[in-house]
């Protein structure tokens, strides 16, 4: 009995495109080092780690979001007009079919500039300055709109951040390389053992 058929022609024709389609756009931001309006979220958790950020126009929000292992989380929602960073590393840990873990890394190795990030985070370490500091309250049913913290600049040294949800309208990374490891197993920062 045969249930489907595939075309092998008709496979090969969209396998291929689809990977000219991804070599395209890894060749554009290779080649211009920019990236549009990057999301990244709803999979897990994600790791940044830099030494150094320096933002404009900081808002902290309190937000719920979706992780990998649940549907509403508290977390913080981070705003920034622009950014630059020194130093930023990205990782991501990914369990294999065969149950195996490899870690995916982006680091740069210059500096790292972003427009319009937005970061839902459920820990942050790290060291924190603010100028022009403002705490404001409303009184709403939506406890999400209740208190805002706001700063017209932003300087956070030496962190390590744990979030699930990543967009910035424009990222330009300096010397960026990207990496795949096998690890033993996941790291667990900002989880309760």
């Amino acid at each position: 009995m045969i249930v489907g058929k595939t075309w092998k022609k008709k496979f090969l024709i969209a396998f291929l495109t689809g990977f000219l389609s991804l070599g395209g756009l890894i060749s554009v931001f290779g080649f211009t080092g920019s990236a549009f309006a990057l999301p990244l979220g709803g999979i897990g958790d994600f790791y940044v780690e830099f030494d150094e950020l320096n933002g404009t126009e900081f808002q902290l929000l309190p937000h719920v979001g979706e992780t990998g292992n649940s549907d509403a989380e508290p977390m913080v929602r981070n705003k920034m007009d622009e950014v630059t960073i020194s130093n930023l590393h990205i990782y991501k840990d990914v369990k294999l079919p065969t149950g195996n873990w490899v870690r995916f890394h982006i680091r740069a190795n210059g500096q790292t500039t972003i427009k319009g990030l937005i970061q839902d985070a459920r820990f942050i370490d790290a060291d924190l300055s603010f100028s022009k500091l403002a705490i404001e309250e409303k009184n709403t049913d939506d406890y999400t709109k209740n208190w805002s913290q706001n700063a017209s600049t932003i300087n956070i040294k030496d962190a390590k951040i744990v979030t699930d949800y990543l967009f910035q309208s424009m990222v330009s990374i300096e010397g960026a390389e990207i990496s795949v490891e096998k690890i033993k197993g996941p790291d667990m920062m900002g989880e309760e053992k």
